[in-house]
């Protein structure tokens, strides 16, 4: 099986059971706090290639530095600089087989990557 990385943010209850359910199934795991270690610029345009959404969904519509920015959620460009600038209004959490990555809303979502 291949290795599944969790984009996680810990303080977060869906993305802690996303984790609990990798965990329990025994999957080769590596898991990434986003908010500690940011992705990249080449790291998110990849991440957006492999997403099983629509860029939309990428973005914490809620956050209040999301709707400061006034930017477009269709449009993958300003989604790409809203989220280097801000990573907290990334989604989370998201699981990632290196092939497919799926935004874990709800947790359960993530369980797809396995079959």
């Amino acid at each position: 099986m291949t290795r599944i990385t969790l984009l996680h943010n810990p303080r977060c209850s869906k993305s802690r059971q996303a984790l609990a359910l990798l965990e329990e199934r025994g999957i080769d795991l590596a898991v990434r706090r986003y908010l500690d270690a940011p992705l990249d610029e080449r790291e998110l345009r990849d991440l957006i290639a492999r997403l099983d959404s629509g860029v939309e969904r990428l973005v914490r519509h809620g956050e209040a530095e999301w709707k400061a920015l006034g930017a477009d959620a269709s449009d993958p460009e300003q989604v790409v600089q809203a989220i280097l600038a801000h990573p907290r209004i990334m989604e989370r959490p998201i699981a990632d087989d290196g092939q497919r990555a799926v935004i874990g809303r709800p947790p359960e979502v993530i369980l797809a990557l396995l079959s």
